[in-house]
């Protein structure tokens, strides 16, 4: 069994027919998914989706470059949302400075405030960073000596040295299609370092599809494809590792109870 620990089920390129999306990723082995949110409006529909399915899960989040339409979302109203018990994560929240799509003062705070409510509810905050790696980790720190929570860092494509640094924080790292890119060589190299214990597999689709899959929409059951090349690339089974990730998976997102 694999899970796909990030997907936008309710994206175009797989709403459209979202019932062949997941048949053919169960036909792939993929048992679990999580539906992530990226702005306020998508929460219900995310929700929903997870709701319906047995083998789906929610997250709610703000994403940064959402972060300017939301500067006056409360607290309470994050809160609030987790409540529901598909929702089993918080995110994707962080920093993406290569777009600028939202004012970055604006990002951080949003982004700590999503890590405040993390370390209440107990529930992982997936953690988008793009160009960023500097003040991510910044505020990871400051945050993590007011007192722990999970978190992770999905989609990993940043330096071996930010990956090392994240690690000793105690967070977990998710690889992408990404990995299997020709020109991916250094994350290559740096998904090798990654303790077992502390990986997972993803495809952040309709985005990224890996080889032999680029050039059309992902989908989840492509990440059967990822989790194939990072075994082959860190020297393990494939079965090997469709287990221990997804061991990690139900460790950091407890409230699903696989």
């Amino acid at each position: 069994m694999l899970v796909d620990s990030h997907c936008h089920l309710e994206y175009k390129g797989l709403v459209e027919d979202q019932q062949g999306v997941l048949s053919r990723a169960r036909e792939a082995g993929v048992g679990a998914f999580l539906n992530i949110s990226t702005k306020q409006t998508e929460w219900a529909q995310v929700v929903a989706t997870a709701e319906r399915e047995a083998d789906v899960f929610a997250s709610v989040g703000i994403h940064p470059h959402e972060a300017d339409k939301h500067e006056d979302l409360g607290r309470a109203t994050l809160f609030a949302a987790t409540e529901n018990p598909k929702v089993i994560g918080i995110g994707e929240t962080g920093l993406d400075y290569y777009y600028e799509h939202s004012d970055r003062d604006t990002q951080a705070k949003l982004f700590r405030m999503h890590i405040d409510v993390a370390r209440e509810t107990g529930l992982p905050v997936i953690i988008h960073t793009r160009d960023a790696e500097d003040d991510t980790f910044e505020i990871l720190s400051e945050e993590m000596e007011k007192g722990a929570f999970p978190a992770l860092i999905h989609c990993f494509t940043a330096s071996a040295e930010f990956g090392r640094k994240v690690l000793d924080l105690g967070l977990t790292i998710s690889l992408s299609g990404i990995v299997t890119f020709k020109n991916a060589k250094d994350l290559q190299e740096a998904a090798k370092l990654v303790p077992g214990g502390r990986l997972l597999v993803e495809t952040d689709s309709p985005f990224l599809a890996p080889v032999p899959h680029r050039g059309r929409p992902c989908e989840p059951a492509y990440v059967a494809d990822t989790a194939k090349f990072v075994a082959q690339l860190r020297g393990e089974h494939p079965e090997a590792l469709a287990e221990q990730t997804t061991e990690n998976f139900a460790r950091l997102f407890n409230k699903a109870a696989l």
